[in-house]
């Protein structure tokens, strides 16, 4: 097992994270048993650029996992958000630029191109304020392919991308835990500081968030052996996450509590082991943030009965929603559950929905390509 674990008061040098932070080659990390993220003294000088043009993708995320609200998520394989950085000499020094914006949906409408109110700008500059750039202006464009507002991380996926194109562009610098960092710097502004997102999109698999004063993050790895398949079944209906997070209660009881409690250890122990029957039965366990989630989503109460009475071995709200998720062991039992739930959205929301089935995302955020 492995913790990070950050000071946010500090900086934090690069020597202190003991594995690679090049995160194009993180296919071939070897993580220890344990290490800590240990503070040191804040950077001073400023990288050259190696790269002239990068392009990042970072994955989508399942946050919350039932029981584990705002500390347990995961990416998933094959859906995401894609971010374009070039050294442009057209920008001011020390500043970022978002020139474009474009993909699923309404993005390029609703979306700002001013980097201090866009999700990929305000990673970018958090990531350039650690590296001390100042001589460089750099242009970005964003493009969407996931749904805003639709419980898969999508905020967390453009500031990943751009927290990843930065830190390439530049060398890769910075540790996994700074960019992190950078990303929740983001998702504070737009939906809420909350890293269950964010965690594991930039380091892939499964993550626990262990604190957040400091900042300790848990990588949970799943094992490589072992069949995972998300359903995926995103309706037509935007659910935003403050929207969301303000329907949550302010008190629970003890009972609630204890319950939740046990289900997110045993998920967590569901996750090392592999176990998917114990998987599924913990991520649709939860009783205080689904019970007040889905009234507010058309027809997901009897989306989740027509999985579970489909196969799936669990099911529940992805994130703050609309999209519900369901897992299983076997890509083709996926694609009849997920037609399953896309007939009950229907049917008991009168919505029309979509599904997916992906793998899990063992790697993160990462360089597509550069020149």
């Amino acid at each position: 097992m492995a913790i990070c674990h950050h000071q946010p008061q500090f900086g934090i040098s690069s020597s202190s994270f003991p594995f690679t932070t090049n995160l194009s080659n993180k296919s071939h990390l070897h993580l220890p048993s344990s290490f800590r993220c240990n503070i040191s003294i804040t950077r001073n000088l400023e990288p050259e650029p190696v790269y002239t043009c990068v392009k990042s993708f970072s994955p989508a995320t399942v946050a919350n996992l039932g029981p584990g609200f705002d500390f347990l998520g995961c990416a998933v394989d094959g859906i995401g958000d894609y971010v374009t950085l070039k050294v442009d000499p057209q920008v001011h020094p020390g500043e970022i630029s978002i020139t474009d914006i474009s993909g699923t949906g309404n993005s390029a409408k609703k979306l700002s191109k001013n980097p201090m109110w866009n999700c990929a700008g305000i990673a970018a500059i958090s990531v350039m304020k650690m590296l001390n750039i100042r001589s460089v202006g750099l242009s970005l464009s964003l493009e969407k392919g996931l749904p805003l507002g639709s419980g898969l991380g999508s905020s967390a996926a453009s500031a990943a991308a751009a927290a990843i194109a930065v830190n390439e562009i530049f060398g890769g610098k910075l540790p996994a835990l700074d960019l992190v960092m950078a990303g929740l710097e983001s998702e504070a502004k737009v939906s809420g500081y909350h890293a269950d997102n964010i965690a594991p999109a930039i380091m892939g698999g499964f993550v626990l968030v262990r604190s957040y004063d400091p900042l300790e993050l848990i990588p949970l790895k799943f094992p490589v052996e072992k069949n995972l398949w998300f359903v995926l079944v995103n309706p037509e209906f935007e659910a935003p996450t403050k929207k969301m997070r303000a329907a949550l209660p302010t008190e629970i009881t003890m009972s609630h509590h204890i319950w939740n409690s046990s289900q997110a250890g045993a998920l967590v122990a569901a996750v090392l082991q592999g176990d998917l029957i114990g998987f599924g039965k913990a991520l649709s366990a939860d009783k205080i943030v689904e019970p007040r989630r889905a009234p507010l989503i058309p027809g997901m109460d009897g989306v989740k009965k027509a999985a579970l009475e489909a196969g799936a071995y669990g099911c529940t709200i992805s994130g703050a929603g609309p999209t519900a998720v369901a897992v299983i062991d076997d890509e083709e039992k996926g694609r009849e559950i997920g037609e399953k739930m896309v007939e009950a959205f229907m049917g008991e929301g009168n919505l029309k929905a979509v599904a997916m089935v992906k793998k899990l995302d063992r790697v993160g955020a990462r360089l597509v390509s550069h020149n």
